[in-house]
């Protein structure tokens, strides 16, 4: 299946390589404003390079396409992929706007192509597992859901400004996780946080350290808790707590090996960022969407998967602001 890749910065990087080695797929074309970088990972995979967008997309060889540019392009490029009647992958969020998200997922809906929004951590073989034991009623009915997501190091400022903040750009992903296990739509959210880390994030507006607390309209509660800082590695965990017992997915480490001392018992620490930590789940997504592509799948994620985190990351935003919880709007039936 031949694939255009639209981006071509460190996410773009990921994609390029697993379409590259995938037996069933093609790195057809490589897209982006820098042509260097363009040109660099189209002779890496023998893929075109090219800085025209619209160009790449009127390729009549192009059977899907990867988007992964800024987040301020993704609605514009989602139309002009459907409008080709491409099946589209989009990296998360759709846009930071949710009318635009509407007007986006409307169109998308009536050109009829497949929409898969990468929120990758569901396609990680722990958490899927976890989640599939949740399925089968292993935990019984489900009262508490605990998720821990913690970066390394805090990204720079002026990235911050940019990015939606850190509820719609870092938190974004574990409340599609919390939509992913909790097995009902959350109906109330309360938000709280502070600027701990950086400074300089407090002055660009946003905060490094929150804390969110989900409910359903039955009672099940869900609690996140995000750093930007965690000096031990990215710390990725969870749980799921109920009425038949207890489901964790624990950070997995590089090695097994631990160390038992006179002084310590030490372990490997959790691996350094989402690139060491989430390999096989970029691959396993990119496997559905090729099945989604030809028509075998629909997709897991869709577009109003990637719409109903936005909603809870604008709750959440809305609740830090006023100090109380938020009720949310109802989303339907979730997937």
């Amino acid at each position: 299946m031949k694939l255009a890749l639209l981006g071509a910065g460190r996410i773009g990087q990921i994609h390029a390589a697993n379409i590259h080695h995938h037996p069933r797929a093609r790195l057809h074309a490589v897209a982006d404003v820098n042509a260097e970088a363009a040109k660099s990972l189209g002779e890496r995979y023998g893929a075109k390079a090219s800085t025209d967008i619209d160009a790449v997309l009127a390729d009549p060889a192009l059977e899907g396409v990867f988007i992964c540019t800024s987040t301020d392009t993704h609605v514009e490029l989602i139309l002009k992929a459907a409008r080709r009647k491409l099946p589209i992958f989009c990296e998360k969020p759709i846009d930071l706007d949710l009318a635009k998200v509407d007007t986006c997922l409307a169109e998308v809906t009536r050109a009829g192509v497949p929409l898969m929004i990468g929120f990758n951590r569901r396609f990680d073989p722990h958490f899927r597992a976890l989640r599939d034991a949740v399925r089968r009623g292993e935990a019984g009915d489900v009262e508490m859901v605990k998720i821990t997501s913690r970066d390394p190091a805090p990204p720079p400022p002026a990235y911050v400004r940019v990015s939606g903040g850190i509820f719609r750009d870092m938190m974004i992903h574990d409340l599609d996780m919390a939509r992913f296990l909790l097995g009902e739509e959350p109906v109330e959210i309360f938000a709280t946080g502070s600027c701990l880390v950086d400074p300089g994030i407090g002055e660009a507006g946003d905060i490094d350290t929150a804390m969110v607390i989900l409910k359903t309209r039955r009672g099940a509660l869900c609690h996140i808790d995000n750093s930007r800082r965690a000096v031990y590695g990215y710390d990725q965990r969870l749980e799921v707590f109920g009425s038949k017992g207890m489901l964790q997915a624990a950070n997995p480490l590089p090695t097994t090996v631990t160390r038992y001392t006179r002084e310590a018992v030490l372990s490997d620490k959790p691996y350094h960022f989402f690139l060491d930590r989430y390999p096989e789940a970029y691959r396993a997504e990119l496997e559905h969407f090729l099945d989604v592509a030809a028509g075998r799948a629909e997709p897991l994620v869709t577009g109003r998967d990637g719409r109903a985190a936005l909603v809870l990351a604008d709750a959440a935003h809305q609740s830090l602001k006023l100090g109380k919880p938020i009720a949310i709007p109802p989303q339907g039936e979730r997937n």
